[in-house]
């Protein structure tokens, strides 16, 4: 069969991927910065509003609003959390920015958040957090937050390209700049290639690649992947955050890995092994309220203990906080587990660590700019503000801060940049790749997604060895052999899920090979990474970041040493009020 290789072209200013909160905060504050008259584009995978992770936040948002909680509290908790290993100066722009942006979210964006009797906003309990600092709108944040958001970008001149994939970065023909974004529009199964003079990518990260994870599976890595391949840093990419409870409801629902978010933790819930023994005090003794790589490693611990076939994880109880309290403290999650058989409130449910979040990404800078001039990168696609371990509400506040910064900052750049001419042979080489399944015999995409999974939770997982690092990439190397003799059927390309699921395994695979690398290269364990052959975490004063690059056709990884542009080991920092802005850590 021949196929239709036409490539329709247009133009753009600001080219925005993803309808995350990343991409929403950055369309709207773009449009508010860009002089009159700005073209802003906004591309996303699914649909506004109805994809992607940030609807699906739980949780909540973190920020300091006072009560006894600073910036500078917030600042420390998020260093020490990531291990020393976050870039202090994101880091720190993060929790000041956070002030700003929660206002925003109420006073102009429109949301409703839950609040005390007093009026003031209700903040509750998260793991890892010396304050309860976690802004929530019940146990459904997210989607408020994305819900609104959605209502202001469909209310605006702002182009939409729904359903339109992006499959390949294009730069110009010295790689100096970026050009545009190559895309395959779903609804016909064609290519669109948009130039733009600034490119923000938010196509948030997923770690799909494991047998129990918590995004929904069209969150495949394709921006990082993107990035990869057009040589940009990437940097801790063995960082692969696990949530210690995600529901575990069989293999036959895809309820399964889903989130039992934070919350319940910090409420006072309990987990509990097989015999309804409390465990987690034998592995930190902050216990149910540890951090979230902790958890996971104590309850992953658990099961490597437990020999009943019919038992795979642990348990999580709450039904001695009251069962009426927690139906109404956590009635989107009660609801949740009340579908898929179990009773949160009064019973206990069965829990297992789930790929949640991804702190690894592309090297950008506080303003969100990377190596390549006319590319941004916010939200879950960009690394450094968390280093080794995100804390829980962080994430949304990270997505909705750098956002909006990178729509600020692509508002002001674009006053001084033009339209840049593609590389030809790298936008033929995109769609070559793109088509390739296309003229293989037909296969089983779906069961080398099934075999990718199961290699990474085994060998690439919650606890890991250079032996089965090693093991892992070869894993992963003999599913790629295999999805690139694997085929498609091409007769009909619209729509075509098929073709989609094989490009998601081939992003997810590329990616997988590079955790597995930087995993092996981190002969230490911090945060997230932990080497069962080098259990500790090595001197934090030398602390490093790993670093992956493409180098032609090979892929390179090297250390960098972490700057500590604010505090160091060993200190804390105290707020502007202090007589002192440093003071030894007690």
């Amino acid at each position: 069969m021949s196929l239709n290789l036409r490539i329709e072209r247009e133009d753009t200013d600001i080219l925005i991927l993803g309808s995350g909160g990343a991409g929403l905060f950055a369309a709207l504050h773009a449009q508010q910065t860009a002089p009159e008259g700005t073209r802003i584009t906004l591309a996303v995978k699914g649909l506004i509003g109805k994809c992607g992770c940030t609807r699906m936040v739980q949780g909540g948002y973190n920020v300091a609003l006072g009560g006894g909680d600073t910036v500078e509290r917030h600042f420390m908790d998020t260093i020490q959390g990531g291990k020393w290993l976050p870039n202090q100066d994101m880091a720190w722009r993060l929790c000041e920015q956070a002030v700003v942006r929660i206002t925003e979210l109420e006073n102009e964006i429109g949301c409703f958040f839950d609040r005390n009797p007093d009026g003031t906003l209700h903040q509750k309990a998260f793991a890892g957090q010396t304050a309860d600092r976690t802004v929530h709108k019940g146990d459904l944040t997210g989607i408020e937050i994305i819900s609104r958001l959605m209502e202001h970008v469909l209310a605006r001149p702002i182009r939409k390209l729904q359903e339109h994939r992006a499959i390949g970065l294009v730069p110009t023909r010295d790689g100096a700049s970026l050009a545009g974004v190559l895309f395959i529009d779903m609804r016909t199964g064609g290519f669109r290639f948009v130039r733009a003079k600034c490119v923000m990518m938010g196509t948030g990260g997923g770690p799909t690649m494991y047998k129990y994870h918590t995004p929904s599976g069209d969150k495949t890595m394709d921006g990082l992947a993107m990035a990869l391949r057009i040589g940009l840093p990437l940097r801790d990419m063995e960082m692969v955050q696990f949530h210690p409870t995600g529901l575990l409801a069989g293999d036959h629902t895809r309820m399964t890995g889903t989130v039992l978010e934070e919350g319940l933790r910090g409420a006072g819930g309990q987990l509990l092994n097989a015999r309804g023994e409390r465990f987690m005090f034998d592995y930190d003794a902050r216990g149910e309220r540890a951090t979230r790589d902790v958890v996971s490693r104590g309850i992953y611990a658990e099961m490597r203990k437990n020999n009943d076939p019919a038992q795979v994880g642990m348990f999580i109880s709450m039904g001695h906080l009251g069962p009426e309290n927690v139906r109404k403290k956590f009635a989107g999650m009660v609801k949740r587990c009340a579908d898929c058989g179990f009773d949160l409130a009064a019973g206990k449910v069965e829990v297992v660590p789930t790929a949640h979040y991804f702190m690894g990404g592309v090297v950008v800078d506080p303003d969100t700019r990377t190596a390549m001039e006319g590319l941004y990168v916010a939200g879950e696609d960009a690394g450094g503000a968390h280093g080794s371990n995100r804390l829980g509400g962080n994430g949304v506040a990270n997505s909705t801060v750098f956002g909006g910064v990178a729509g600020d900052v692509m508002g002001m750049d674009v006053r001084r940049m033009t339209l840049r001419d593609p590389d030809e042979s790298v936008l033929a080489a995109e769609v070559e790749r793109a088509i390739h399944p296309l003229t293989r015999k037909p296969g089983h995409v779906q069961s080398l997604r099934h075999k990718l999974q199961e290699a990474m939770w085994e060998d690439v997982g919650v606890m890991r060895t250079g032996a089965g690092l090693q093991r892992g990439q070869r894993r992963v190397a003999e599913i790629q052999s295999e999805l690139m003799d694997t085929g498609v059927d091409p007769s009909n390309l619209a729509f075509n899920l098929t073709w989609h699921d094989w490009l998601n395994v081939a992003s997810l695979t590329e990616i997988s090979t590079v955790i597995a690398r930087a995993g092996e290269l981190r002969e230490n364990s911090r945060g997230a990474h932990y080497r069962e052959d080098f259990p500790e975490a090595g001197d934090l004063d030398s602390s490093y970041f790993t670093l992956a690059q493409m180098k032609g056709d090979e892929l390179a990884l090297t250390r960098e040493q972490v700057q500590f542009t604010i505090v160091r080991p060993g200190e804390t920092i105290l707020p502007e009020s202090e007589p002192e802005t440093l003071l030894a850590a007690q």
